[in-house]
């Protein structure tokens, strides 16, 4: 049809209309916010390279995720910094270990709160690596093996989701066996599918004390590059069992979120990571840009792409704009 009888301009012609037409919507249904715990009690520190974020002890950590709560965010995402740190990162799956008490007093303090569990050994590893170094190099199968000691850990204290972020080949096969073999058959699995090899995870490094002390991660995460073998990655992971897909980062991978949400039927979470965070906060304060305007616009690009979750550390914010 020609101009004058199409004029796509009336649909954009008041707040209500635009309202009305709206094709994505931001929800609060949609977030998870991360939270760092460490050893200590009565804690919360500032993270210095991440505005706005802290470490917690279990105990703070309570707290604040009841204010979570109250801001009917239906989930959080728990990063553990030990004291005692190994070659095997021994300390990731104890009974006492930081996030194994950190999800207990989450659950007393906020019942209804989801509690997902990142399950890595780089934060607990002398050497930062996301598995145990054998001649120099990551052994795939022995690092599957403490994986799954890690998330049925997780799941005994009571944790809602377990979510491996190692990247390494066949680890939800070994975590959903072994959370079925203990009667942990409703522990969802949110399995990091396409974690790319990314530059803009510096921030969440420091912030983790995680980095690897020698060398990178480029032998596990996903090239930068490639798209084809995320679909792969995917599939397989949901082949071994896992309930939820997650890609990361978001903002970078649009086009991977997009993919996955078009081919899989599954639930498709992304993470809008810590580099992504710190870069349109420094925009922010540097007076460039609207932050909250771009912090939603950012979140809704993500949904848009096709993602059903957004982990992010603009969770509370949001959820305070999109609520109100």
């Amino acid at each position: 049809m020609d101009f004058p009888k199409i004029r796509m301009r009336r649909l954009r012609s008041s707040a209500a209309m635009r309202r009305l037409v709206r094709e994505t919507s931001l929800s609060v249904d949609d977030l998870v916010y991360p939270l760092f715990v460490r050893e200590g009690e009565g804690l919360k520190e500032p993270i210095k390279s991440m505005a706005g974020c802290f470490h917690f002890s279990p105990d703070t950590v309570a707290a604040e995720a009841a204010e979570v709560a109250s801001l009917r965010i239906p989930a959080v995402l728990l990063f553990g910094l030990p004291n005692k740190k190994d070659k095997t990162g021994s300390e990731a799956w104890s009974e006492t270990g930081v996030v194994q008490r950190a999800i207990r007093e989450i659950k007393k303090a906020a019942p209804q709160l989801l509690v997902i569990t990142d399950v890595c050994l780089c934060g607990y590893t002398d050497h930062g690596h996301c598995g145990v170094i054998k001649d120099s190099k990551i052994d795939n199968d022995a690092t599957c093996e403490l994986l799954s000691k890690m998330a049925l850990s997780h799941a005994q204290a009571g944790a809602d989701i377990v979510a491996p972020s190692d990247m390494m080949d066949g680890r939800v096969k070994y975590i959903r066996e072994a959370l079925e073999e203990n009667d942990f058959k409703d522990v969802v699995i949110m399995s990091y599918a396409a974690k790319y090899a990314s530059a803009f995870y510096g921030p969440f490094r420091d912030a983790a004390e995680s980095a690897p002390s020698f060398g990178d991660r480029k032998s596990y995460q996903m090239d930068v590059s490639n798209a084809d073998q995320a679909m792969r990655e995917i599939a397989l992971d949901i082949a071994e069992g896992a309930d939820i897909v997650m890609v990361k980062p978001a903002l970078a991978y649009l086009d991977i979120i997009h993919r996955a949400r078009e081919r899989f039927d599954c639930p498709i979470a992304a993470y809008n990571v810590s580099g992504e965070y710190m870069m349109l906060n420094c925009a922010a304060d540097a007076g460039l840009l609207d932050k909250q305007a771009a912090m939603l616009e950012m979140l809704t690009a993500i949904k848009r792409a096709g993602a059903d979750i957004i982990v992010t550390y603009f969770a509370k914010e949001a959820a305070r704009l999109v609520s109100g």
